[in-house]
């Protein structure tokens, strides 16, 4: 299993990980170079609520989506709250904030569904991106899962919604976690480790890791133990291992611009 950062057409790269047949879905994770966003969300800023010039943001996501063979007009995506709504989108709900952020679909932090003919995006800056597939029932999920949507296993109940909607197995899930703050650049305080420590008693050494005296947080281990927990299978889970902070060549990162930056995306469409 692995990430590949692909070179596509007019300077736009995508990130995509191997664990994903072909076949079943199209997905990917843009990267910052081939838009026309102005700094400091320069170049191809993927999200319509960080501050952008809401034209540029369009060009961009018709940029990129192009490139992967998706229309830009039946995306469908949330007003991302760090929190743990899980949304079910349906075909007639494709193009739901892909021009407006207004006209989202809901204030959430992950999707699901198992139509085609509609693209799941959500927009992330150091937070992970959770992909989930369930090839024998031909779903997908997609979650955003920052600290506060890891602490709360938004990955694990995603996997559940599905189960509940469409008759997953967790046994059968391929779970994909992309580009995002890695532990060696993730300092945290006290009370985050408290959460974590309180909700994965069983993993919080692994979870949370000392540096130099300092506490720092994996949230690429918290989602793939709550993924294990959940009942996905520990080889059916691949990491891009790509830090977002470090690689800021390509990537935007939220902790290292000091908050003002644009967003990548992930997307996901069934074929």
């Amino acid at each position: 299993m692995s990430f590949v950062l692909r070179h596509m057409a007019n300077n736009i790269w995508s990130g995509h990980l191997d664990i994903f047949p072909e076949d079943g879905l199209v997905h990917g994770f843009s990267a910052r170079q081939g838009g026309v966003s102005a700094a400091p969300f320069d170049t191809l800023n993927m999200a319509l609520h960080v501050g952008d010039a809401p034209d540029a943001v369009r060009e961009n996501r018709r940029r990129y989506l192009h490139t992967l063979g998706l229309d830009p007009m039946r995306v469908c995506t949330v007003r991302q709250v760090h929190g743990t709504e899980i949304v079910r989108a349906l075909r007639r709900d494709a193009g739901r904030g892909a021009e407006n952020y207004a006209d989202a679909l809901a204030d959430a932090d992950a999707l699901i569904t198992n139509d085609s003919g509609v693209t799941l995006m959500l927009c992330f800056a150091d937070c992970v991106p959770v992909l989930l597939y369930d090839p024998s029932h031909h779903a997908i999920g997609l979650a955003h899962a920052g600290w506060k949507g890891t602490v709360q296993r938004i990955a694990a109940k995603t996997v559940l919604r599905m189960a509940e909607e469409f008759g997953t197995q967790p046994a059968d899930v391929l779970a994909g976690i992309g580009p995002s703050i890695s532990a060696d650049c993730y300092a945290v305080g006290a009370e985050v480790v408290a959460q974590f420590r309180t909700a994965f008693p069983s993993a919080a050494e692994q979870i949370v890791q000392e540096k130099d005296g300092v506490p720092h947080l994996d949230l690429w281990a918290a989602n793939r133990v709550q993924l294990v927990e959940a009942g996905v299978p520990a080889e059916h889970i691949d990491t891009a291992e790509i830090c977002t902070t470090c690689d800021r060549s390509f990537f935007f990162s939220y902790r290292a611009a000091g908050g003002t930056t644009g967003r990548l995306a992930a997307v996901m469409e069934l074929r």
